[in-house]
């Protein structure tokens, strides 16, 4: 089953020399300056490379990681912060509000700044991946994973790095903690999308596909609920897409709560159900165009001319006429 995210851009950052004269004295500590240098312009590389994959991302982001804790942590592994943490201004800019960046002066925004993209980057892999027309069963099971992944890194920046910043987070920038849950809670959904379409090919009872449904549904009512006091110039773009969501799988909830009650002779509760299921499919579809025409950041697509987005209305209307035929029988 094909899928469609919704995708906000990557972070954009200024060059970075590590040219310490006078300060990185030797041939030893001016490999390593080298090597950051050259590992940070390849990670950099690899974020808009389509031929990349997992494998090539995690060497790369391990590379540069493990070069950068040397500006974190102390080398003889006490509690003490290295003394070259606030050596470098580092200079980022944000998915929302796109060209304007932040800047510090502290190796731990680097750290932070460069992992959310790392993580923007798996969730962006997924995309590309469940995208295609004919999804394997491993392909699913790497979008699965590589969504796990980000959310992931987007949790561990969250607790273990983003509270060790000087310089608190910006209000409504990315490193903010509404954001990164919303990132969070977004991945969340996204994987359990994929876990509804494979129980759908498996044949899975109705009741339990229902329930994922709902249940995905909630985490994209949460994810947009986290946005809500957001200025919506940045955010209106983002927040469609959660709602359009989160009435499509609320719509899928109430389709196969309606064969579930088809299965059990509730004819008259399974006709309500789908017309329920009607009503929140055809709210999805304004919503589609709706987020069609809101300007921001994310592509420019029309999600209800989709697959995915076809197929449910399909299989809703095909239900309601077989639940009809039943009733009609009886």
């Amino acid at each position: 089953m094909t899928h469609w995210f919704h995708r906000n851009p990557l972070k954009a950052t200024a060059p970075v020399s590590f040219n310490y004269y006078g300060v990185a004295a030797g041939p030893p500590a001016s490999k390593i300056c080298n090597d950051l240098r050259t590992s940070r312009a390849r990670l950099l590389e690899l974020f808009t490379d389509l031929s990349c994959n997992p494998e090539m991302m995690k060497n790369a982001a391990d590379s540069y990681f493990s070069l950068l804790q040397g500006f974190i942590n102390s080398l003889d592994e006490s509690t003490q912060e290295s003394k070259l943490r606030y050596i470098q201004n580092f200079k980022w800019t944000d998915t929302l509000q796109g060209h304007v960046p932040s800047a510090q002066q502290d190796a731990v925004f680097e750290l932070i700044s460069m992992g959310f993209n790392v993580a923007l980057w798996y969730t962006k892999y997924a995309s590309r991946l469940a995208g295609k027309e004919n999804i394997t069963e491993d392909e699913a099971k790497e979008v699965h994973r590589s969504l796990k992944i980000a959310a992931g890194i987007f949790k561990h920046l969250k607790e273990s790095h983003i509270p060790k910043l000087i310089t608190p987070a910006e209000k409504g920038r990315d490193l903010e903690a509404r954001l990164i849950e919303a990132y969070i809670i977004q991945c969340q959904a996204e994987a359990q999308e994929v876990t509804i379409a494979r129980a759908i090919e498996l044949k899975h009872a109705p009741g339990l596909i229902a329930a994922l449904a709902y249940e995905t549904a909630n985490f994209y009512q949460k994810a947009d609920h986290t946005l809500s006091s957001l200025e919506p110039a940045y955010s209106a773009k983002w927040r469609k897409y959660l709602h359009l969501k989160m009435c499509f799988y609320t719509a899928y909830a109430y389709c196969y709560h309606g064969q579930t009650l088809l299965a059990s002779d509730k004819c008259g509760e399974a006709i309500r159900s789908l017309q329920e299921a009607e009503k929140l499919y055809a709210k999805a579809e304004a919503l589609c165009k709706e987020y069609g025409e809101t300007k921001g950041p994310g592509p420019t697509v029309k999600p209800s001319g989709h697959l995915f987005f076809r197929k449910l209305g399909n299989l809703v209307k095909n239900t309601l006429e077989k639940c009809q035929r039943e009733n009609g029988f009886m």
